[in-house]
This record gives structure tokens, sequence and C-alpha cells, in this order.
């Protein structure tokens, strides 16, 4: 599949950044006066909006991971073809979207994650999973490649918001308790009330698990609220804080050997100096929405606060300070009688982290300083979107992104300072056609762009020059349903330059960044679902699929010529039918499947064997109050290859493998009043 998919121009399509209490009609009409202005939307509402995007989106709403033991963000994303999480212990997993951070060991890069549209990321670009509890919001918004401009990412992967509930939509008391295998233990309240134009919302839980592999134990505390206050029905102010304290031992990479043959045992170094990362994190934002007439104004400012402390092959102990703000408007109106929306923004993500490295003895004990730095990020970018129904079922959607990066870096004990900046364009455009009610195509073209994040190297050698990355992304594909029958399907393809490799070149070292010279990633990303009526029980039976083709390769480049690019099956599929009876009793298996070798390395010398699991889910469903719930993971249990720490060329006993989970049973109850 190495030639281009032909695609006609695309960008969003994007509807508004804040909800209104119903979303406005697709036609040739100017938005009503009297919608009530709110900041969160509905699930209702953020589906109908994300559909007005032409590309690869998706809502995930809590209906498909609240009933179920949640641990982390793979049991939400799971289904979302072109998304795929690979666990490496506790709540820490490689997410990579359309090939995004493929090589990263650690951390994620390539995708822009949020909080009720508010940054995850730190300044510099990196993200972590540790802070994310599955079990806290109302639906997940994904918007794959070059779709996320609504909320003016730019980044390969695209963006993920994770979104809570408010007052308005949440229950008085939501409990539930979770516990399975390997001392898995979790529980969770929430609660939430309005009272006038005032409505608040507040969940906490707290976690447990010893873990499947040795010296992979871990907890978490973690807590979300927002409050929102209706000044009037056209202006609403919601503020939110969030906090969260992980902690979590690291067994380590091993070779495929041990990992297929022993998969329970940690690397003994990583156990000698007991290597963990601990993170504690307190994140404050405020979020006003206001209408004037035809323009709805988003404006926001937030800060993040996070400490952590990570003994690995040395021990580091850093601080991260990161604020900004963002402003969005949205004008909706009739112009010489065609609807046109124009979407114009700007957002500032500015921080600092400050690091302190010791050499970690044995037991994870500070010994000796050997770096301390001063790092310091700004961003500024400013986009514009604008969409023209040239028909009351046909949009013309042409958009920007501008971004300006500086990468600061004060070494107080070395020669490491230095300071790099970073000016760059990011066009888009592209249609969207509603063939019918429930039928959709679209198309884009989209440039991307991705800054090195400090942990690249970019101020030592021999990554001075690091480069930042560049995608133009070509895009086609359809939703819709069609009776019971649903589906969302997108091609695509990505020509890269200077790809963002982080290569392991000493298995007991931390990656070390390289910008590959031309890269490709093409593929396939299908989603189907159906509720299809059984007549004889008068249930239905629930089917879910997605299946994601990953083509990625060098494209003639002076080392690795065409070879594959490592890290991901090329296809992967997730599956599940579930039979559901109107009493609330539901069953049936699931699948999760990787046909065919793929590869740990550039070289394309060593391999990652497939496998298929098998998984079972069973419930009951008692209505507005109870739920119980039962899930058997790999019950074949097969010893398999979950993730891998690529290497430019690795030898057959390099330990880069992390083994995946055996053979699980989790089940929990949940209550609602």
């Amino acid at each position: 599949m190495k030639t281009s998919i032909i695609a006609l121009a695309a960008c969003l399509a994007a509807s508004p950044a804040v909800a209104q209490d119903q979303a406005p009609a697709d036609t040739n009409t100017a938005r009503p006066n009297d919608i009530i202005v709110t900041a969160t939307p509905t699930t209702q509402q953020a589906t109908a909006a994300i559909d007005r995007t032409p590309g690869g989106v998706e809502v995930v709403s809590d209906t498909a991971f609240k009933n179920t033991p949640v641990q982390h963000i793979k049991d939400i994303l799971g289904y979302v073809p072109g998304v795929i999480t690979q666990p490496r212990m506790g709540d820490d997993a490689r997410v990579s979207v359309r090939g995004s951070g493929l090589s990263r060991a650690y951390g994620a890069r390539g995708i822009s994650l949020l909080l009720d549209g508010v940054p995850m990321n730190t300044a510099d670009g990196l993200v972590d999973f540790f802070e994310v509890d599955p079990s806290a919001y109302r639906y997940v918004e994904v918007f794959r490649g070059g779709n996320a401009l609504r909320y003016g990412a730019n980044a390969l992967g695209g963006a993920i918001n994770l979104v809570t509930p408010t007052g308005r939509d949440a229950s008085p008391l939501d409990a539930r308790l979770d516990v399975g295998s390997f001392g898995y233990v979790k529980g969770q309240a929430s609660t939430g009330g309005v009272s006038g134009a005032l409505d608040y919302f507040a969940t906490v839980s707290a976690q447990r698990i010893d873990g499947y592999r040795d010296h992979s134990d871990g907890d978490a505390i973690r807590g979300n609220m927002n409050v929102g206050y209706r000044i009037s029905p056209n202006v609403e102010t919601r503020f939110y804080l969030t906090g969260a304290s992980t902690n979590q031992r690291i067994p380590g990479e091993v070779s495929k050997a041990q990992a297929l043959g022993n998969p329970r045992a940690a690397n003994p170094a990583w156990v000698d100096q007991d290597q963990q990362r601990n993170v504690d994190s307190v994140r404050i934002s405020n979020k006003t929405t206001v209408r004037l007439d035809q323009t709805v104004l988003e404006f926001g400012a937030f800060y993040n606060w996070r400490h952590v402390d990570h003994p690995i092959y040395q021990y580091l102990d850093y601080t991260v300070d990161d604020y900004g703000g963002f402003l969005r408007a949205v004008d909706d109106r009739i112009i010489g009688g065609l609807r046109n929306r124009l979407i114009v923004g700007v957002n500032l993500h500015n921080g600092t982290m400050d690091t302190e490295q010791f050499v970690n003895l044995p037991g994870a004990v500070k010994g000796a300083l050997t770096q301390s730095m001063a790092d310091k990020s700004k961003n500024l970018s400013v986009y514009a979107e604008d969409s023209l129904y040239v028909q009351p079922n046909l949009a013309l959607i042409a958009g920007v992104q501008y971004l300006h990066a500086t990468r600061d870096r004060r070494d107080r004990i070395s020669t490491g300072s230095g300071r790099q900046s970073y000016d760059l364009w990011s066009p888009k455009v592209g249609v969207l056609w509603d063939v019918q009610s429930d039928v959709q195509f679209f198309a884009n073209v989209s440039r991307s762009a991705e800054v090195p994040s400090y942990d690249a190297g970019i101020f030592s050698s021999p990554t001075a020059d690091m480069k930042a990355q560049r995608a133009t992304t070509y895009e086609i594909g359809t939703r819709g349903r069609s009776g019971v029958i649903g589906w969302d399907v997108s091609l695509y393809r990505s020509e890269i330059r200077n790809e963002l490799q982080c290569l392991t070149l000493f298995p007991w070292a931390p990656c070390t960044t390289i910008n590959a010279d031309r890269t490709v990633h093409q593929g396939i990303e299908a989603g189907l679902n159906g509720d299809i009526p059984l007549s004889a029980s008068g249930g239905s039976l629930a089917l879910t699929a997605a299946y994601t083709y990953s083509d990625f390769f060098f494209d003639d480049d002076a080392i690795y010529g065409n070879n594959r690019i490592p890290g991901v099956p090329k296809h992967y599929l997730r599956a599940e039918m579930l039979y559901k009876h109107p009493s609330g009793f539901y069953a049936g298996p699931n699948v999760e499947w990787a046909p065919g070798h793929y590869f740990a390395d550039n070289a394309n010398t060593l391999t990652v064997d497939p496998y298929a699991l098998l998984n079972l889910k069973a419930g009951f469903d008692l209505g507005e109050r109870w739920s119980f719930y039962v899930e058997g993971r790999n019950l074949a249990d097969k010893r398999y290859i979950s993730t891998v720490a690529i290497a430019g060329t690795a030898g057959p006993t390099w330990e880069i493998f992390n083994p995946g989970t055996g053979r699980a049973v989790y089940g929990g109850v949940r209550f609602r009043w």
C-alpha cells in the first residue's frame, strides 16, 4: 500500500469548542438566540459536534467503559481504530496514534492530551498516563492525526480530550469497588449536584496492585472536581481542580527469551536499583464561555504543578511548573446567503522543568549529583479555520496554524546550556459532504509539526541540531449508519520529514533521539458496530470491532533503506460479540489479535511474535442503581510481548521487551443514587 492515498482537500469542519444546550442544525441558518451557553457539552452534543470534522474522530461514551474494571487508558481506547495502546506495568502504557511516538519506551510523544480542554502535556510536549483516572470521565474525545485544530493541537497523533461530568449530568452518588488478579483493588466515588445557577462535581479514587511481574507493585490516589456558575444564559464560568499521587515500581525490560520464558520475572538490575516512578501533581484551571449575538467566546487559564521522584539508571528528581491560557472565538452566521463558521484562537503554554540527577545507589538511594538544569519552554500558537457551506450538506474548509516555540536550557554544573527556537506554519484544507442525514464522506490534507522535547537531548552531542518533525497527511473516509450497523473508516498517508525517533542504544540506558530522514506512515482505520435484535428472547446481539492497518516504512533512508518502522503490528484487531438480555444481563467474548511478526529495531533484525488473546466478560445492570460485572482476560494464558523499546540495531539477547499480562480475572460492583 505504498501508493499515495489521493485525497480531496480537507481540514476540520469543527464546531465550536464550546457547547450549547442544543447543537445548531447544519443548514444555512444562523444560530438561534435563545440557546443557553455551557462550557461542557453533553455526550450527545459532543458527538454531534465532532461529526462535523472531516477526518478520523470519535467520542467514547462512559457507557462503553464504566461497567468494566477500568485499570488504565487502554480500557477506554481499546475499540478506537487507529489507536494502539501497549501496557507496560501498572497504569503505564504507550499510546500511539497513526504511528506517533512509536520508538518511545517511556512517556508519549506526538499526542496532545487534554483534560476538559486544558493541556496535560508538559510545556515541552512530553506526556505520561499515570495521572489519568479511567473511571472519572463522562466521555473521551479522540481526534486522530491532523484533525485536532479545534483545540489548536497540531501533532502527528492528534489529540485525546478527557471530559469530566458536571453537576448537571452527575448522580448525587456514584460508587464502585473493583478487585482482581495480582492484588488489584480499586475504589471510586463521585458526587454532583445543582443549586440554582451553581453546579458542582467531585470524584476520588484509590487503587493498589501487586502487579503481574515481580517489582511492579504500585498505588495511586486521584481526584477531580469542577464548579460551574451560570452568570446569565449567555455567560458561564467553570473552575477545575485535579490532584494525583501515584507510586509505581518498574520491573524493567528483559530479553525476548526471558519475556516469553519467564514473563513474571523482573530485570535483576532494575530490582537492585529499586527503579520507580513516583508522581505528585496538582492542576488548576478556569474556563469561561460568553455568547455575543452569533459569536461565542471561550477563554481561560491554567496552572499545572508536578513533582517526579524517579530512581532509574540514575536518580531523577524534578519539578514541573507549567502555566498558560487560551482564547477562542467561534462565529457562525449567514454571509451572502451561505452559512459560514469561522474559528480563530490563540494558545499560550509556558513552563519550567527544574531537574537534578544523582547516581542511583542500590536500593534507590541518591548518590553524588551528576546533573542539574533548568529547562524553560515557551509555546505560542495562533490558528484560524473557516467552514463555508456552499450547500446545506457540503462544507469547504480552509485553516492554518502558526507555532512559535522556544527551548532554553540553563545547565548549572556543566556546558550543556543552549537555546533553540522554532517557527512553524501548518495549513489545512478540506471538504465534508453529508450524503444523507446519517452518512458522511470526508477528506483532508493537513500539515503537522512536532518540536523535540528536552529528553530528546536537544542540547547534547550528537543531537545539537535536532530538527522539528514535519508531516503532510492525506486522508479520505466515511462514517455513518444503515439500519442497525454503524461504521467509521479512514484511509490516510503521512509523508514525514525528520521523524523523531528515540532509539535504545544500550539496554540499561534511556533512549537517544535522532531525526530520521524521510518516512511514510499510511494505513486504514476501520470501526464497526451494530445492535442486532433477537426476537426470540427480546434481547440483542451487540457487535463491536476496530481494525487498524499500519504500513510504516523508511523512504530511501541512508542507513535503513526502505525497512519497516518497528514498534507496532501491521494488522491489529479488537472485536467483541455481546449478548444483551432485557433483564440487564449481558455476556460475551472478545478478542485481541495481532497476526504476523513485526520488528523491534530499525535494522529489521529482531522480530516480535504474533499473538491472539481471548477474553470474556459478563454482567448484570439492574437499572438505575446496581451493576455487577466480571471480566476474564487472556484466558488462554498466552505468552506474548506487549511493548518493545525500539533500537537501531538490536542483538538477539538485548533487554528491550516487556511481556504482556497473563491470565487474569477482574470483577466489580457499582452503585448509583
